[in-house]
């Protein structure tokens, strides 16, 4: 007679279970901290950057517009990441010894480039348009946050799919007027929104096509 019970597969199989049990947890916890890193989630994602720039001060406190440093918004697919030139316009003068700026310093005298790390980093299959929306009233604080309160910049909005189809069904709500994209803690008037939306017949699409060229 036979001393196994069940059939002889099921011997390798009860290896496999064993292997399993003891895994499992492991592997679960694995997928649990992948999926909830800042990296994944990107809400609340702040990397490191190679100068504490602070848009608290810059755009908050001094009144920087948004425009200064990311000039191409207005007209150009991308914002724009300023040149070292661009702070050097101010800290020629202000600040012309500060070692937080040595960095770009360099950078102006052709040392090394500034190695910026992108906080609101798109998919490479995802189209979006900086220009298409500042011209017709979404402000930049809908999709980026307060950035005059930050005196380092963090992902404040989700930025998925479905975030976007969101405001692309019923963008009333983040519509302003388009002098006023780059006004942080703006309050539209009342109707301001809707006004917006029939003065430049504003109707984003919701096809595929629209983000994934």
């Amino acid at each position: 007679m036979s001393r196994h019970i069940f059939p002889e597969w099921t011997e390798t199989f009860k290896k496999w279970l064993g292997a399993l049990l003891a895994g499992g947890p492991v592997y679960l916890i694995v997928v649990v901290w992948m999926y909830t890193r800042p990296e994944t989630l990107r809400i609340g994602y702040q990397p490191e950057q190679p100068v504490p720039y602070s848009h608290a001060l810059h755009a908050g406190q001094l009144g920087m517009d948004c425009r200064y440093c990311h000039s191409t918004v207005e007209r150009s697919a991308k914002a724009a990441i300023p040149p070292a030139a661009t702070c050097m316009n101010c800290h020629t003068a202000l600040f012309p010894e500060s070692p937080k700026l040595l960095p770009v310093r360099e950078a102006f005298a052709g040392v090394a480039p500034l190695g910026w790390t992108r906080v609101h980093d798109l998919p490479d299959y995802v189209y979006f348009n900086h220009s298409a929306h500042v011209t017709r009233g979404i402000g930049c604080e809908s999709c980026h946050g307060r950035v005059d309160q930050m005196a380092k910049v963090y992902q404040a909005m989700p930025l998925t799919m479905g975030w976007c189809l969101d405001c692309h069904r019923n963008p009333t709500p983040n519509l302003r007027n388009p002098d006023s994209v780059t006004v942080m803690g703006y309050t539209p008037a009342k109707g301001e929104g809707a006004d917006v939306q029939k003065q430049l017949n504003i109707n984003p699409p919701t096809d595929c096509s629209t983000c994934h060229r």
